[in-house]
């Protein structure tokens, strides 16, 4: 029979192992680890170096790699196992206490299930969806070479180049736009679990291109480093490009150092110092060889499908600006079947937003204004959906409103012979950013021209020269853009 005393002591012991299960659990949890955003891969990372005082950013993307398992023979054959990496040794223990081998594993080891989500991936503080496995091992390529002082050959192949050829060849018998991609859209920005692709996925998805551009553009900005400088700490480094923050007195024109919101623009520059088909056509023989890859036939035919691919590529990942899709900056439906336009438009018709009146400087905020403007139109004004085309943040991004496809409600009597831009912000007085400026000119519309949604002779107009009642874009914007190519009184 239980006494009193005896109660009370298993009970004591019960409480005990509770109170110890939970602390254990919460100590050796990563912080976010149940959430995939790039934040939470941070303190993750953080905490391995915190556990581990002195080590290098090398040593710990290589460990990194050792416990995803990343030791194909393209890998090996730039970076070496990491299993007879001395430098790794003891640390997939440390990896294991601090932040559970379970979480970087996943974390990093990239797959599509057959019900299109993606793994392996992680939002972005800037909105967008970075793949880590290329952008690790681009990291790793660079640093190798900084540390080692010899070229950083391995960083295109490693990043881009080979997920890139494959995917150009593996679809041969489809169009090449279809090629490449797709997007996808989160179940929820701010807690991020799962990420839907919008489409059948081929191997170079967009999050897979931009964790190979990132890898591409840090590993050569690490290759390069002077003698004498260090790199910082993994966490520093990856914090420094994705956690940045924009204010109105230091905004994006200011920014001198490498950050996500100009990977193309990076991309762009580096890619363009290549002969991007050679590269990659190198790429695929070094596949052949090092994997025997029967069905890579080494021919003209291959070199044909390659290039026509990477017009594709070109035009959609580095003439084209990054935009966000309603998906992902939390659009509610239209509440009536969209009109289709009829493409060609000979017209783009520049707007400011005049509220909200301040710019946008981050994914967060683009978004809430977003959302505002969308309940606004809908709820105010009794139209089916957000008014305008395309919304330019000052966040470095675009945003999706009716889209390439669908007529918008922006410019009356207009609506359906152009696209109707606005940039977030009242420039009465101030002009946007440069860079804001930049993406309207000479990315979106380029993008409009190569993809066959405007004529290569399309005019540019602000909204005041088709309705008399409003001063949009504002006196100094409209200013502006009666000096860009393409404008017409």
């Amino acid at each position: 029979m239980l006494t009193t005393r005896k109660c009370n002591m298993i009970f004591f012991r019960f409480t005990f192992l509770v109170l110890a299960l939970n602390f254990l659990t919460v100590y050796n949890r990563p912080a976010g680890v149940h959430l995939r955003n790039m934040e939470s891969f941070i303190q993750a990372v953080q905490q391995v170096e915190d556990s581990n005082p002195g080590l290098s950013p090398l040593a710990l993307v290589r460990a990194l790699r050792r416990t995803a398992g990343h030791d194909d023979l393209m890998t090996v054959h730039f970076l070496g196992a990491s299993h007879n990496l001395s430098d790794t040794e003891g640390l997939e223990g440390s990896i294991l206490n601090a932040t559970s081998f379970s979480f970087f594993d996943k974390a990093i080891h990239h797959i599509v299930t057959d019900h299109g989500e993606e793994r392996g991936v992680v939002l972005a503080p800037d909105g967008t969806t970075v793949a880590l496995a290329p952008l690790l091992l681009g990291i790793e390529s660079g640093l190798k070479a900084k540390m080692e002082g010899t070229e950083a050959v391995g960083i295109f192949p490693l990043s881009l180049g080979r997920t890139l050829g494959l995917s150009l060849l593996s679809l041969q018998d489809i169009p090449p736009s279809m090629r490449l991609g797709p997007n996808g859209c989160w179940d929820n920005v701010e807690q991020p679990k799962v990420f839907k692709l919008s489409r059948p996925a081929t191997l170079a998805t967009d999050a897979v291109i931009n964790g190979g551009m990132d890898g591409v553009i840090l590993g050569n900005h690490l290759s390069k480093l002077p003698a004498t400088e260090q790199p910082q700490a993994l966490s520093e480094i990856l914090r420094g490009y994705y956690n940045f923050t924009l204010t109105e007195k230091q905004g994006i024109d200011a920014v001198t150092s490498y950050i996500s919101p100009k990977r193309r623009q990076l991309s762009r520059q580096l890619l363009e110092s290549l002969d991007l088909h050679a590269e990659v056509m190198t790429t695929l023989t070094l596949v052949w060889k090092l994997e025997k890859t029967e069905w890579i036939a080494l021919d003209s035919g291959l070199g044909n499908a390659v290039q026509d691919g990477l017009k594709t590529f070109m035009h959609r990942y580095l003439d084209c600006p990054q935009i966000i899709p309603r998906c992902q900056w939390g659009a509610k439906a239209s509440r009536d079947t969209p009109i289709p336009l009829s493409l060609p438009l000979r017209f783009l018709y520049v707007h400011h937003t005049y509220e909200p009146s301040r710019p946008c400087l981050s994914f967060s905020s683009c978004s809430r204004n977003m959302r505002s403007m969308q309940r606004f139109h809908q709820e105010d004004r009794g139209w089916n959906d957000i008014g305008y085309s395309f919304v330019v943040g000052s966040d470095g991004y675009i945003y999706e409103g009716r889209g390439w496809s669908h007529v918008g409600r922006h410019t009356r009597g207009h609506n359906a012979l152009g696209y109707g831009v606005s940039i977030i912000g009242n420039y009465t007085a101030a002009l946007p950013s440069r860079h804001a400026m930049d993406l309207l000119r000479n990315h979106l519309a380029l993008c409009a021209v190569n993809g066959g949604g405007l004529t290569g002779n399309y005019t540019i107009q602000g909204h005041r020269q088709v309705v008399n009642y409003t001063a949009c874009p504002g006196d100094a914007l409209f200013s502006e853009i009666r000096s860009w190519e393409h404008f017409r009184e």
